[in-house]
């Protein structure tokens, strides 16, 4: 098991267990609202979860032959029954899939770099995370510019 699950797996059976977690995140996927390399998420024992809350997530790839499982941190955009869609809010079009049960983690805080804790669900990160959804069109445009900044 590689490094990375390693930790994911023991930060997941302390959330279990009740113990929230503070969790590095990596990757540009979340842009803008949790940015990869510089900031973590502390996560916590998720409850009822619902369209809008960021989550931990085990979801199932396939890719030729093979299937495999990765863990991510993104959106929910939408829940069936007991199937999960998940989309980070920096990607363009590329969705993942999961069932309820495979949802590990909420996540409730951002934790800059200086430290400093930021509510993922107060007014404004709502508000703002919702504008997100609908400017899908042009976040192309919007993200191309805010790597630049």
């Amino acid at each position: 098991m590689p490094n990375d699950d390693y930790i994911i797996e023991e930060a997941i059976r302390l959330v279990d267990d009740g113990v929230s977690v503070t969790l590095p995140v990596d990757g540009r996927s979340m842009l803008p609202f949790i940015i990869g390399g510089r900031e973590s998420v502390i996560l916590q024992k998720p409850g009822g979860v619902k369209p809008g809350d960021v989550v931990l997530a085990r979801v199932h790839r396939t890719g030729g032959q093979e299937s495999c499982a990765n863990y991510v941190v993104h959106r929910i955009i939408g829940i069936d029954g007991d199937r999960v869609t998940l989309m980070g809010d920096g990607n363009l079009v590329g969705k993942e899939y999961c069932m309820t049960d495979d949802i590990k983690a909420l996540a409730t805080h951002v934790v800059d770099v200086k430290g400093r804790q930021h509510d993922l669900y107060c007014r404004w990160r709502c508000l703002a995370a919702r504008l997100w959804w609908h400017l899908r069109p042009i976040r192309r445009y919007l993200l191309a510019i805010y790597r630049r900044l």
